[in-house]
């Protein structure tokens, strides 16, 4: 591995490092397609399509102005202007891979905190709960709205709640609608559209994907 190699290496790794701070850029100075920019103290000339080590490109330039372009984003910037940016990403967005298991989509979640397990059902408009699985979570329940709903052994007398947490993987939701139903149906917890509704859905062949939106 030769010198000038590691040098290269190490000048990359170091306009990352800025790259994710916080830059204080101020013009300098301005002339027809070029422009003099200050950037955390460091000075760069820069003529028009030049980016400096920062990564600050100069799209164009008067005696008047210049156009830089920063992160992505475009603006006009006067001389003695100081431009403070923050190259910070967006979060990738939580995602929860699926696979069937005998043609259903099975997951682990939680709760308010408590462990639930969950068959995705896009059929069903809110998430669904027995009612021992409710009394397991401490949900009072008997005091929510009454309403009626079909199973499969016929119609059955159901609770309207809203449960504080309901997680899946990494996807995070607060103030989800749920049901109740006053008996042992549905045997496994059913997450619905009150949940799934918030979500992108996606299939790949036979994997869901669900992903946090934002």
């Amino acid at each position: 591995m030769n010198k000038a190699w590691i040098a290269g290496l190490i000048i990359l790794l170091n306009a990352s490092a800025v790259l994710s701070d916080e830059l204080d850029v101020v013009i300098v100075g301005l002339f027809n397609d070029q422009a003099v920019i200050q950037i955390n103290k460091q000075q760069h000339l820069l003529k028009v399509g030049n980016t400096s080590p920062e990564g600050v490109t100069l799209v164009s330039a008067t005696s008047q102005a210049a156009v830089l372009e920063i992160d992505g984003v475009k603006k006009t910037y006067q001389l003695g202007k100081h431009i403070s940016t923050n190259y910070i990403p967006a979060p990738a967005q939580p995602t929860v891979s699926l696979w069937p298991v005998n043609g259903m989509y099975l997951t682990t979640g939680s709760v308010n905190g408590f462990t639930v397990d969950f068959l995705v059902d896009t059929g069903a408009s809110a998430i669904a709960l027995n009612a021992k699985t409710a009394t397991n979570l401490s949900l009072d329940y008997l005091k929510g709205p009454i309403v009626g709903v079909k199973t499969a052994s016929g119609i059955e007398q159901a609770y309207q709640v809203n449960l504080d947490q309901v997680q899946v993987g990494d996807i995070k939701l607060y103030n989800v609608a749920a049901i109740v139903i006053d008996g042992p149906e549905p045997t496994r917890a059913l997450l619905g559209m009150s949940f799934l509704g918030q979500l992108e859905i996606q299939h790949t062949g036979e994997r869901m994907e669900l992903k946090q939106k934002y």
